[in-house]
């Protein structure tokens, strides 16, 4: 047998114990399950960020745990089980990636996505609309990142990735004027039209600006925790110095970084 059946296998067994003989295991259902799903998809996420092979290793383990979980219970309930849920990713991408089992021609990664959209637009249980499906709980950076790339599969986008540029400087003086009169509910609407062009600007140029906002999350940290270690070996606190001395020791900060 293929050593990955194999382990797959494994897996499968093990559940089938666990869900019959594990107290804890036994009583878990989908909406149980949830939270701590999410939970391990974070895990997963710092893994990959850290680019810790290892620990990706480990925490993919625990999310397979939970997509054969689910399975095992969707099982029990007489609603689908694991060959269902493989069968249907299979099906799916087998019909959205008909350049690999069909006669379609695709010139590059940007055709593919375009094909992968409109073909679920297609799909006899796909989305009703472009921008069907999208979970209304995504985080609204990745959220606003996934609109513009779903527009831009139906043909809703610049001709030149350079004008977006105007429409960023547009939003910025639009939020400018709306904070010289104040205006907290104008701003906020302002914000988030700027933030939509900056982000638009991120997918244009092919930077992901969830990943560029991490990395400048953590370089921020990293400088931050640098600066107030070395306050506190000079037996000072922050609150108690002037900006220069930290701009000071934050320049020290910035020698450190590893990017």
């Amino acid at each position: 047998m293929d050593k990955r059946l194999k382990a797959f296998e494994r897996l499968l067994n093990i559940m089938d114990d666990l869900r019959e003989k594990c107290p804890w295991d036994s009583v878990q259902t989908f909406e149980s399950l949830r939270t701590l799903t999410i939970e391990e998809v974070y895990e997963l996420s710092d893994a990959i960020i850290k680019k810790d092979k290892q620990e990706i290793k480990k925490e993919l383990g625990d999310l397979m745990l939970h997509l054969v979980f689910y399975s095992k219970i969707g099982t029990e309930t007489n609603d689908f089980g694991i060959e269902d849920v493989l069968n249907t990713i299979s099906d799916k991408l087998v019909y959205r990636h008909p350049h690999i089992y069909s006669d379609v021609k695709v010139e590059n990664s940007t055709e593919v996505a375009d094909n992968w959209e409109e073909l679920k637009l297609k799909e006899k249980d796909g989305n009703a609309c472009v921008l069907c499906g999208l979970p209304d709980g995504l985080p609204a950076m990745i959220k606003a990142n996934r609109i513009q790339e779903k527009a831009r599969g139906v043909g809703f986008d610049w001709d030149e990735k350079e004008q977006v540029w105007d429409k960023v400087a547009e939003e910025l003086e639009e939020l400018k004027d709306e904070v010289k009169v104040n205006n907290q509910d104008k701003m906020e609407a302002e914000f988030g039209d700027m933030l939509f062009s900056v982000i638009n600007a991120a997918r244009l140029y092919g930077v992901n600006p969830e990943n560029a906002l991490e990395r400048t999350n953590r370089k921020f940290i990293s400088r931050f925790n640098y600066l107030e270690s070395k306050t506190i070996k000079k037996g000072k606190s922050l609150k108690n110095m002037s900006l220069e001395e930290m701009e000071k020791i934050w320049q020290e900060a910035k020698k450190f970084d590893k990017e």
